[in-house]
């Protein structure tokens, strides 16, 4: 029997100033070369509609456990909008396995000449306790991504500060 998920209405919103043009913003979240100077990770990314949006945040971990594999690019507008899929840690292992995905919504609007607002919307979540628990580890990540990227030139990103991991490897609630 087939697990029916009810849908919710909740989305993380977060949004923040890059001093680079939209061109640029684009390019880093739309090219193999953009997302590995962000996330300093290898990746897989082909700008197509269910194409590849893969990032291997730890290359040590069997496949199918190092990051973001299986999501797919859903649509794009080139220099306005990038949707995909997306997956949740190892640690939310119901979530990350599942077949049903979240999907993230990426906005790029021209405030100036060199300031880009970059909008990430993550919706798609459904109810129940092990998505809400994946909600609030992406509500608090999400937070720490962009901050980074508003704070940092692209070239200076330190990706080890989007998630904090223990000793063991194992990723740690983010406060």
């Amino acid at each position: 029997m087939e697990e029916k998920l009810i849908l919710s209405t909740r989305k993380i919103r977060k949004i923040c100033m890059m001093n680079h043009s939209v061109e640029h913003a684009w390019w880093l979240w739309t090219t193999e070369q953009g997302l590995r100077k962000v996330f300093g990770a290898n990746c897989k990314m082909e700008l197509r509609p269910f194409g590849p949006f893969e990032i291997y945040f730890d290359e040590t971990e069997p496949k199918g456990r190092q990051g973001s594999e299986g999501c797919q690019i859903l649509s794009y507008l080139p220099g306005e909008m990038i949707s995909f899929t997306w997956n949740a840690p190892v640690d939310f292992e119901y979530v990350r396995n599942h077949a049903y995905k979240t999907w993230i919504v990426i906005q790029f609007e021209k405030v100036k000449s060199d300031y880009t607002a970059v909008t990430l919307t993550h919706t798609g979540w459904p109810e129940g306790e092990v998505w809400d628990r994946a909600y609030e580890y992406f509500d608090k990540a999400w937070s720490r991504v962009l901050k980074q990227m508003e704070l940092a030139k692209a070239d200076s990103i330190n990706p080890s500060s989007f998630f904090i991991k223990g000793t063991d490897g194992s990723i740690i609630e983010i406060d």
